[in-house]
């Protein structure tokens, strides 16, 4: 209904004024044109000179009015190191080019004012003035200069590569419609390498070399995961793009900078306000206190959910929009333990699949771990004094299937025993267990014969401690031997420590 009546305005308001143009027309004729004309144009001339007062104080008092919503200005001052030179050259440039901006308009409309047609007036015209010439060659000369050097100054201020002396956090962002994806290095502290001709669709998206140790660790962040950097820490962004032209935009930080498609570009910067500083900022400015969503009054308030955000600045498609991700600035410690969190793609994604090109084998860093995890539970179970405490489960030790053959890859675990048990001169008690599938004297015997063959390995090893081999069979299953996940617990080999 609103609609009809606003059209139905429209109409009207376009029938009056043809009707004032006929009534123009009309009194022209009868008071003569010259004398209609001489007086429209003092009329118009008269409300240029009211619009340009109207004008220029509307522009004056509408940045004043939002400048806490603008970048720069208010609470919306840069979040890193490097984003407070950038909005000083935009202050200066805005104070040169507001000199012109206010001057030209005055010098227009006043013209137009000044010099609008009236009777036997007769235009003054000269062909060259070189005094005039000098200033408008000179003036704008000197500020453009001044302007430009300034602007070369930040610009190599803000846009350095990182050297080997510098700590740094380099991640890599890729951009396609419509999302970013994000890679951080793991432990190492190093992106892997990435080869086009490795991309799988669906299988590995980014073209990972699962060859270079390097990539082993990597975490990806895919779809509407949240962002996370450290604050105070020099981040370097790898910036590329997967199908067309999209732009790594993070507005408080004044980062922006094109991804384009084979052609990778970076951007360095320094984060100095976590996202929790930012809030406080916001929380002193009235217009950051109402509740962030009208409709729940009693919700938290804009300045609570505040968050800083990673676009898009191209417009790449009728999804653009959706390519908003949140970025959260946080403290040391609360990166390190959130990064502590995350699993590396390789391990959680592509270890033991088809694409994964040591299926079969143990990695360095594999070993490494089962070491690590094979001495925190011994040294937990020599502290221990309950008898459940003191049993330390052989998780990666493997018999061929209803065999008590070890596997190849069972001599990392057992090695690591040896020299365990060697180093402490403990007696133990070795136990072989199995689940409740087949025959229970055949579970039996095989549980005996497992446990004896780790014995044998141990022995083999030089292991001169007490020790003695006992199978169990099915008798002290772990989990349900109903489902196949509780007969996998309960088919294992353990080790009791008897006395220390």
């Amino acid at each position: 209904m609103s609609g009809l009546i606003i059209f139905i305005i429209v109409i009207l308001i376009a029938v009056i004024l043809v009707q004032l143009g006929r009534v123009a027309d009309l009194a022209s004729k009868i008071r003569g044109e010259e004398k209609v004309a001489s007086q429209q144009n003092d009329r118009t001339a008269f409300w240029l000179v009211v619009f340009m007062v109207v004008f220029l104080i509307f522009c004056v008092v509408s940045a004043i009015y939002y400048k806490d919503m603008m970048l720069g200005y208010g609470p919306n001052l840069a979040a890193s190191e490097h984003g407070g030179k950038l909005d000083s050259l935009f202050n200066v440039t805005l104070f040169f080019t507001g000199i012109v901006f206010i001057l030209t308009h005055i010098l227009l409309f006043w013209y137009s004012y000044k010099y609008r047609y009236k009777k036997d007036r007769k235009a003054k015209f000269f062909a060259h003035s070189t005094n005039l010439e000098l200033i408008w060659t000179i003036i704008p000369s000197i500020v453009m200069t001044f302007l430009v050097v300034k602007g070369l100054m930040v610009w190599n201020e803000v846009m350095p590569d990182v050297t080997p002396q510098d700590e740094v956090l380099e991640i890599e962002a890729l951009g396609y419609q419509f999302a970013w994806d994000i890679r951080y290095p793991g432990n190492d502290g190093k992106l892997g390498t990435r080869e086009f001709s490795k991309i799988q669709p669906g299988l590995n998206d980014w073209g990972m070399d699962w060859e270079d140790e390097k990539s082993q660790d990597d975490i990806l962040l895919t779809g509407a995961d949240m962002i996370v950097l450290p604050v105070d820490t020099l981040v370097r962004v790898r910036i590329t793009s997967k199908d067309v032209l999209h732009n790594f935009y993070l507005p408080h930080f004044r980062v922006k900078m094109d991804a384009v498609p084979g052609l990778p570009t970076y951007f360095i910067f320094r984060p100095t306000t976590t996202t929790e500083d930012y809030r406080e900022r916001l929380r002193e400015y009235p217009d950051y206190q109402v509740p962030a969503d009208p409709e729940d009054p009693e919700g938290p308030q804009r300045w609570e959910t505040f968050e800083y955000e990673l676009a898009c600045a191209e417009l790449c498609g009728k999804g653009h929009y959706s390519m908003k991700r949140i970025l959260r600035i946080v403290s040391r410690e609360e990166y390190n333990e959130w990064l502590a969190g995350q699993k590396a793609t390789y391990f959680s994604s592509i270890r033991g699949t088809d694409i994964d090109p040591f299926k079969g084998q143990l990695l360095g860093s594999e070993i490494k771990n089962r070491k690590r995890e094979l001495n925190a539970a011994f040294t937990n179970a020599l502290k221990g004094d309950a008898e459940g405490d003191q049993i330390i489960r052989l998780d990666h030790v493997f018999f061929d299937s209803g065999s008590s053959t070890l596997k190849e890859m069972s001599k990392y675990e057992l090695d690591n025993l040896a020299g365990l048990i060697k180093t402490n001169n403990i007696s133990v008690e070795l136990s072989g267990h199995t689940d409740s599938s087949g025959d229970d004297d055949a579970n039996m015997k095989l549980s005996e014969a497992r446990a004896s063959t780790v014995l044998q390995y141990l022995l083999d090893k030089g292991v001169s401690s007490e020790m003695k081999a006992v199978g169990y069979g099915e008798t002290k299953p772990v989990e349900s031997n109903d489902t196949e996940e509780g007969r996998a617990a309960n088919r294992r080999t353990e080790l009791k420590i008897i006395s220390k």
